[in-house]
């Protein structure tokens, strides 16, 4: 059958190679939020990420080897040296709060999302102006990224639309529009499709290269979708949806839609806020108001294999290591927490922010 999502307004020349977010009971996120109490860091164990820190390049100028970033309510983001909790820079964002970060692949780029501007910075720049400001949307951004090889950005936001934007232009390159305000967007490993997920409950994939929606998937339908999140090696697409269950479909191209249910599964009794499929595509972690981080294991049959106690607050985001040995996840409780996935401890407290944190971002590819 023909797809029900409507075209893209194409507003430019843009040729893809090939190869975080609401969650609150009215359906956005709150203004403000979180509580002051801290958790108390454990102590510190073996270095989880190599020893370069954040902030200093290498001997011969090359990439920074591991990028930590933060936001959230207090209109700040915050660059961390991972291996030690200490924040290395603070920057402020002037017309919004941060709702979304992005790290491009080659560690040069950070991108945030907020109300409605995107911001992109450079990493190992000493100044804190972005270098590159898009405003295109006309409400909260609530996810951005970056295609692999950085020539390109992707976005979604509430104003219903998901965008991309070409680094070496000033305006929007492709608009995808969804009808319905979108709270999630992921890049397909294939690098030619983005992955939607919007509040009447759709999981839309626009083709880049036929420039429409070619599939569309509606789990329970007007019943938000929150997050999205797909594997590395494109096996398996998670979905995290407002009535607190996550769905997982597998690749089948025999299927009408191009995709077959594989389990739906309770992840919490609260709200359920964001999900990330482990790097290995083992695990799929989720976090949501109920403070905890969990994790579900693919090979045990999507069974609860650990609870990570320590937020007081709402965890808004979370975000793997690249050798699926760690989770940082960032909270109302105005704390980012970096988890050793093998034992359940929290070995890193990064605190410093003044409100809520709603955004994570992490870049340790080697």
């Amino acid at each position: 059958r023909r797809p029900r999502c409507p075209r893209a307004r194409d507003r430019g020349s843009l040729t893809p190679r090939s190869g975080s977010r609401s969650g609150s009971p009215s359906g956005r996120r709150p203004r403000r939020g979180g509580h002051a109490w801290k958790a108390t860091a454990a102590p510190l164990p073996p270095q989880p990420f190599p020893r370069a820190p954040l902030g200093r390049r290498g001997a011969r100028g090359g990439a920074m080897a591991v990028v930590l970033a933060t936001g959230g309510f207090d209109s700040r983001l915050r660059l961390w040296e991972a291996t030690t909790g200490i924040c290395t820079r603070s920057i402020r964002i002037t017309d919004s709060q941060v709702n979304c970060l992005a790290i491009s692949r080659d560690k040069r780029f950070l991108a945030s999302g907020g109300n409605p501007a995107i911001h992109v910075f450079d990493v190992g720049s000493s100044t804190d102006a972005p270098m590159l400001t898009y405003d295109g949307h006309t409400s909260n951004v609530m996810s951005v990224g970056f295609q692999r090889d950085g020539k390109w950005m992707f976005s979604c936001s509430e104003d219903n639309t998901v965008k991309i934007w070409d680094l070496r232009a000033p305006t929007c390159q492709r608009d995808y529009n969804c009808g319905r305000r979108v709270n999630s967007c992921v890049l397909h490993p294939n690098q030619g499709t983005l992955i939607s997920g919007d509040d009447g409950g759709s999981v839309r994939m626009w083709d880049l290269r036929r420039d429409a929606c070619v599939h569309e998937l509606v789990p329970i339908e007007n019943t938000p979708i929150r997050a999205i999140s797909m594997a590395n090696d494109a096996s398996m697409l998670a979905a995290a949806s407002h009535s607190s269950d996550m769905f997982v479909w597998t690749p089948d191209d025999s299927a009408e839609e191009g995709y077959t249910a594989l389990v739906r599964f309770k992840a919490t009794t609260k709200y359920l806020l964001d999900c990330a499929v482990s790097p290995d595509a083992r695990t799929i972690a989720t976090c949501g108001s109920d403070a905890h981080v969990r994790l579900w294991s693919v090979e045990e049959g999507f069974q609860e294999t650990a609870k990570f106690t320590g937020h007081t607050g709402w965890v808004w985001d979370l975000v793997w290591s690249a050798d699926a040995g760690y989770l940082v996840s960032a909270s109302a409780d105005h704390t980012a927490k970096l988890w050793d996935v093998r034992t359940g401890q929290m070995i890193r407290n990064y605190s410093g922010h003044s409100l809520a944190i709603t955004a994570v971002a992490l870049n340790d590819i080697a």
